[in-house]
């Protein structure tokens, strides 16, 4: 069984958008913090900060490039493209 909600992402700057990856929220410190699994295995964790300006990179050095559309907001790292609800709540996160 696949853990988390499914999301559309684009694996690579050479893929198209597909619901092919997988959203998993969890409180870590009082912060809340998405894990994004991809369908090879790979991840990202991104950051939902607080002030509701959107999500950072939790991990690596890449920079997490936002770009908002009606209800939901397109988030680039590294040349990957995940689709996200505008709104991003702790509801269903793990503690």
């Amino acid at each position: 069984m696949e853990a988390g909600e499914p999301i559309s992402c684009a694996i690579s700057p050479a893929s198209s958008m597909s619901m092919s990856c997988r959203v998993e929220r969890a409180i870590e410190d009082g912060a809340l913090f998405l894990t994004i699994h991809h369908e090879n295995g790979g991840f990202r964790r991104l950051r939902v900060m607080e002030d509701g300006s959107g999500v950072t990179a939790a991990d690596g050095a890449d920079d997490a490039r936002i770009t908002v559309f009606d209800g939901e907001i397109e988030v680039e790292l590294g040349g990957d493209h995940y689709l996200l609800p505008a709104t991003i709540t702790a509801t269903d996160a793990v503690q």
